[in-house]
């Protein structure tokens, strides 16, 4: 296939010097080589767009933008941002986070997002192609996709669960003390709602990218919105409400310090699904009409627009139930499936605005693991040629193998534990903390050094599109986002191993 290719090209690149000759010296183009010449490239042109075609390709910018931000938000900005917002001195750190997003994450976004509509392909061909030294950053990108989902669809059957007893008026045993362990002690169970999470997601990629993720994308996420504010709104009237509020978002100077700025740029880092090779699959899916810069900025205020509304939700609502007790706000499944459940169980229409806050999380966590389920599907599909049907069949078989560890990690397989760490932290761990600061960084130098900047301008540039960030992007992604980069390593390592906290 590849001798077939590079003969190809040396045929193109002797039929463009014959038709050369032809027409200075007024040669007749209808020549029989000539129009051979002309069919051949006019057949290449056609296969080229049946390849495109058959690949898959959003409608157009909104598509795209939903699409894109409904892989961003996710459990992080509703588990994560609103404890760290109150953690690191409320509006300071929304401010630390607002200036990081519009630079660090923009420039990363930007390149990932050009890299793949540059090479029409996702992250294992795409870094390939554009320089085959750095083949192996497409396979080290490729990976994180493949730890993240199964344990994602781990929580994301838990999400499912609550859920669904919110749903069936069963909101007072969901809040018990003993309810998530007894819940996620059960075996069979916990395997059964991974299974179900597993396959809710699988429908929608299996129905392609404009027919399933971008259609579901255009659905859940207004309607996710929608309850967001609802929520939002709702727990402002709540007794004790506004002391939250005011703890979320007044700026306390006295919490300001480098952990601020390191927190800021970690939750930054893994909201805007960077590093997974997301981007680089869903901007391989980009029309080349549709402007790449204008695109990064609508997933950017969608990411942080839903990750602070999020936190006047839930901070003030803790305060709420609490009585302003601080320690009560933590992270992660505590905060979502036990303390969370309290508040609501607590709380006017406690069940309603239960049902109403896991559907909202149901509709983050799947759109988020349609968009990881769907960056594996198209490395399957391109590395081994193969239909959509049979890549999803293998990359569901991929995920109940591995997510099968995380599910049952707090039941029979408890006891075992990897440095100390379980299942899904160790997946967890290693993803979030190691190797995607680590694809960042090589992504970084790859774009900066090797390809050269205006490699990725070019493309941002098409179409008359203007780049107006054009020298922030270089300055970023040459000097600045590596630093960064370097720092989050360092210190999601040492806050991993509990060495340091943020």
């Amino acid at each position: 296939m590849r001798r077939c290719k590079r003969n190809l090209n040396v045929a193109f690149s002797f039929s463009n010097k014959v038709m050369s000759i032809c027409d200075k010296k007024k040669v007749d183009l209808n020549c029989e080589i000539c129009d051979n010449i002309a069919r051949l490239k006019s057949n290449e042109h056609r296969s080229s767009k049946a390849m495109s075609s058959n690949r898959g390709s959003f409608s157009g910018k909104i598509g795209f933008i939903l699409a894109a931000a409904g892989s961003a938000v996710g459990l992080g900005n509703i588990w994560r941002f609103p404890y760290l917002a109150a953690q690191y001195g409320g509006g300071i750190f929304l401010l630390v986070y607002l200036i990081l997003t519009v630079t660090f994450g923009f420039a990363l976004m930007t390149a990932e997002i050009a890299i793949g509509r540059k090479t029409g392909l996702s992250t294992v061909g795409a870094f390939k192609k554009l320089n085959s030294r750095f083949a192996f950053l497409g396979y080290m990108g490729s990976v994180v996709p493949m730890i993240i989902l199964p344990y994602y669809c781990v929580i994301g059957g838990w999400v499912t669960k609550y859920a669904v007893t919110f749903l069936t008026g069963n909101a007072t045993s969901a809040a018990s003390d003993t309810f998530f362990a007894n819940f996620t002690g059960k075996s069979t169970e916990s395997v059964l709602w991974l299974l179900l999470y597993i396959i809710l997601t699988a429908v929608v990629v299996l129905l392609g990218v404009d027919k399933g993720i971008e259609k579901v994308s255009k659905i859940m996420m207004p309607v996710l919105v929608v309850i967001t504010i609802f929520i939002s709104v709702y727990t402002l009237f709540l007794p004790g409400a506004i002391d939250g509020v005011l703890y979320y978002i007044t700026p306390d100077f006295s919490k300001f310090s480098v952990k601020t700025v390191l927190a800021a740029m970690g939750q930054l880092f893994y909201s805007m699904s960077i590093a997974m090779g997301i981007m680089v699959t869903y901007g391989s899916y980009l029309k080349k009409d549709v402007s790449i810069e204008t695109s990064v900025r609508g997933i950017e205020l969608f990411d942080t627009g839903v990750a602070f509304v999020s936190g006047l939700m839930i901070v003030p609502a803790v305060f709420a139930f609490s009585g302003g007790n601080q320690e009560s706000l933590g992270q992660g499944p505590g905060l979502m499936f036990v303390t969370l459940p309290k508040v609501f169980d607590s709380m006017p229409g406690g069940t309603f605005i239960g049902a109403a806050f896991f559907i909202l999380v149901f509709l983050a966590a799947l759109t988020s693991s349609i968009s990881l389920m769907e960056t594996i599907v198209s490395i399957v599909k391109d590395k081994f040629n193969i239909n959509r049907v049979w890549s999803c069949i293998a990359v569901i078989v991929l995920c109940l193998v591995l997510g099968i560890p995380s599910a049952l990690g707090s039941s029979v397989w408890a006891e075992i534990k990897i440095l100390g760490f379980q299942f899904l932290d160790f997946f967890d761990f290693i993803s979030n903390s190691v190797l995607m600061p680590i694809v960042a960084l090589i992504t970084c130098i790859f774009v900066g050094y090797v390809i050269k900047p205006h490699s990725i301008i070019e493309e941002v540039e098409l179409n008359s599109n203007k780049f107006k960030q054009r020298k922030l992007f270089v300055i970023v992604i040459k000097y600045l986002a590596p630093v960064c980069i370097v720092l989050i390593l360092i210190s999601s390592i040492l806050s991993g191993l509990g060495i340091v906290k943020i």
